[in-house]
């Protein structure tokens, strides 16, 4: 079982790493901004199931094997920062990302949560943070598995949390942040190059020894 000790010491951690800015919040924010509430809430819904898949992937030792297989993650690396590529050149080249008109949205709900669990579960590192991060938090003379799906588990409900508030607060300005054609166009800029930028990173990013 955790302690309260151990709870007071993931709860801080977990939110500073939460609220860093990254692929997964970012594309929240854009989903939420363009396509309304529904979509953003979906895309944090997505990423915290990436979190889960991840906090699984960690259990059997699918990350173990990612940290220990160069092919293994070279093969994730390239498909996520291809995917993340994709996603913010997707973003810059389209004129509608921010169109508020419900019919040209860009973004469904079910799309939405589909490309956000693409985002996380396609992200090595992500896989690398959860193995590394979660057994600093595990006692080892309690069950190892049930204490790290547990604490992965928090993490995700804490991460849906703040995006979807994130995503709610987002959607309620984005009459006024779009509103004005400059900002529009800077914010599709901006998010579509953050994407983009995270995409290179990624395809750059070596594996850790």
């Amino acid at each position: 079982m955790l302690t309260v000790s151990v709870l007071l010491a993931f709860i801080p951690a977990a939110f500073v790493l939460i609220i860093s800015p990254g692929p997964d919040s970012i594309f929240t924010l854009t989903r939420a901004i363009s396509d309304g509430p529904s979509a953003g809430v979906m895309a944090a819904l997505g990423t915290s199931s990436g979190s889960i898949v991840h906090t699984v992937g960690a259990v059997v030792g699918l990350s173990a094997l990612l940290q220990q297989s160069a092919l293994a993650f070279a093969l994730v690396k390239f498909v996520g920062a291809g995917y993340l590529m994709y996603t913010g050149v997707q973003t810059l080249r389209s004129d509608e990302q921010f169109d508020l008109t419900p019919e040209r949205a860009g973004y469904t709900p079910s799309q939405s949560f589909r490309s956000a669990l693409l985002i996380n579960v396609l992200n090595p590192k992500v896989a690398l943070f959860f193995l590394a991060f979660l057994p600093q938090f595990v006692r080892t003379d309690g069950n190892v598995p049930v204490q790290i799906l547990t604490l992965g588990f928090m993490f995700a409900t804490l991460g849906f949390v703040y995006q979807a508030l994130l995503a709610i607060f987002s959607a309620n300005a984005r009459r006024v942040i779009t509103k004005n054609e400059f900002v529009k166009t800077t914010l599709r800029a901006v998010s579509g190059s953050v994407l983009l930028g995270f995409g290179v990173k990624l395809a750059l990013e070596r594996r850790p020894t």
